[in-house]
């Protein structure tokens, strides 16, 4: 098993290939946690144990080459121990019917034959692998909690009309939870992932922090005293490059 390097880790917009394009493996992260996410829902998995299972996936490739292992297979691993690590416990049976009729739309659900057995033991003895090459440390600090948090105080901040007439909140939601399509939640501070999706957010929307240029600190600065407006411009660099990948991924 070959390590990979940590200009690569968790794949996202720092893997860069030749002209400024995503690496192969960047793509197939992009498309792999893209199945985590949509197997996720149809699981009735909560948004913080689908970031878990996608946190678990990418910190797992930091440590392994692509090529040693399939990928949708540790997906689905990190699926059903994302549900133990979150307390939203999954049957293997169900990850592997919606697994199937995600690459098979028109299938009927699986047979409990030798194959359905065989994909069950797969599952679980990859969990165990996982759990090893990670040093069983997979529990994260995720931004989610944060990102309430600087919601409820910056809605406070803003008038209520540029509140109610722009949706910042569903904006940086959606932009967190696509973010975890690559690495940064492996590569940043989950504060400064939070805040950055806010700033993104408010930049789309062309609203404004009110006082802004009289205050002595950024309203960023005040929500993560540590950050750096460098920090936040890579960041964002990065959720560009994911969804520069959606437009290019079918």
């Amino acid at each position: 098993m070959e390590a990979v390097g940590p200009g690569t880790c968790g794949g996202g917009g720092a893997a860069l290939g030749a002209e400024g394009r995503p690496a192969p493996e960047a793509r197939v992260h992009f498309r792999v946690t893209r199945f985590i996410m949509e197997a996720g829902v149809k699981l009735g998995m909560r948004s913080i144990p689908i970031a878990t299972a996608c946190a678990i996936y990418h910190k797992f490739f930091c440590e392994i080459d692509l090529d040693a292992y399939d990928p949708y297979l540790v997906a689905m691993s990190s699926l059903y121990l994302a549900g133990k690590v979150e307390e939203q416990h999954l049957r293997t049976r169900d990850i592997i019917n919606v697994s199937n009729r995600y690459f098979h739309p028109d299938s009927e659900p699986l047979e409990l034959d030798s194959r359905f057995w065989e994909l069950r033991d797969s599952i679980v003895q990859c969990e165990l692998l996982v759990l090893r090459v990670l040093r069983f440390q997979v529990s994260f600090q995720h931004p989610h909690k944060y990102l309430l948090h600087y919601l409820v105080s910056l809605k406070n901040w803003l008038n209520r009309y540029s509140w109610q007439r722009s949706p910042v909140s569903i904006t940086a939601w959606a932009l967190l939870r696509d973010s975890y399509h690559g690495g940064l939640c492996l590569r940043f501070q989950a504060q400064h992932i939070a805040v950055a999706v806010l700033h993104l957010a408010l930049q789309a929307y062309g609203v404004e922090v009110p006082a802004e240029a009289e205050a002595e600190k950024p309203w960023w600065q005040v929500f993560s005293e540590d950050l750096t407006k460098p920090i936040i411009d890579n960041i964002v660099s990065d959720l560009i490059q994911i969804y520069t990948m959606d437009t290019e991924i079918p």
